[in-house]
């Protein structure tokens, strides 16, 4: 139940993340083929099932269907069977997801998502005080990088995201969070540029490390905080 409803949501976010950046409305029309323009029929927009069948090709003008479709789809499906029936979860994951995907294509991450974020864990976390206090804390760290580096080194949509980050993480495990961020990101920056991917000048979103990394802080945070003997 959790995977067809994952791969329904996935579908609708896969949607979401292209339009959104276009200014293009949820709200106008079904889904279309980006490239013919053609509005797809209900029987070719069944999530992941549908790009399987078509071979990742529009029926009607047969070029490929990217990739991100079935890749968001199954990735949403995965984390709805993992979390579980926890809304607060599922929520809070689905915003993370939109934000990863906005910002790994666009390097834009949308305020009114981080706002949703927010609110979502206020009104759901145990300790909201001591939670947004690890926010803004993590939030004036990205700050103080930002100005260092003249915006060059960090975005203030990171920055504002790092508000969100830091009360999903809680103070205790909020620079374990931010050290994975840049750890994942300088080696995925690096894997880029030994590959001639990227220059060393070139700008690469940081957003989507800032995500990925809040997940590998609430599995693996307290034994880092073990290793380095910081745990009470």
């Amino acid at each position: 139940m959790l995977i067809i409803l994952g791969l329904i949501f996935g579908s609708f976010f896969a949607a979401l993340s292209y339009r959104y950046p276009r200014q293009i409305p949820i709200s106008k029309g079904r889904s279309f083929c980006p490239k013919c323009k053609k509005q797809i029929n209900w029987y070719d927009n069944i999530p992941l099932l549908s790009f399987l069948l078509l071979g990742g090709k529009c029926r009607d003008c047969k070029k490929k269907i990217s990739i991100r479709y079935p890749i968001i789809e199954l990735t949403t499906a995965i984390g709805f069977f993992i979390i579980g029936f926890n809304i607060f979860n599922l929520l809070i994951f689905s915003i993370l997801v939109l934000i990863f995907v906005i910002d790994f294509e666009h390097q834009i991450i949308p305020d009114n998502l981080v706002f949703l974020g927010v609110l979502v864990a206020i009104s759901n976390l145990q300790s909201p005080i001591s939670n947004l206090l690890a926010g803004f804390t993590c939030a004036t760290l990205l700050l103080l990088v930002n100005l260092f580096t003249k915006g060059r080194g960090m975005g203030l949509g990171d920055v504002k995201f790092a508000v969100l980050g830091g009360m999903l993480v809680g103070l205790k495990l909020s620079l374990i969070w931010l050290f994975l961020a840049f750890l994942t990101g300088a080696i995925v920056g690096s894997i880029l540029i030994l590959g001639k991917k990227a220059g060393l000048k070139s700008q690469i979103a940081f957003g989507p490390f800032l995500v990925a990394s809040i997940g590998l802080t609430l599995l693996w945070g307290e034994k880092i905080l073990e290793l380095l003997h910081l745990s009470n």
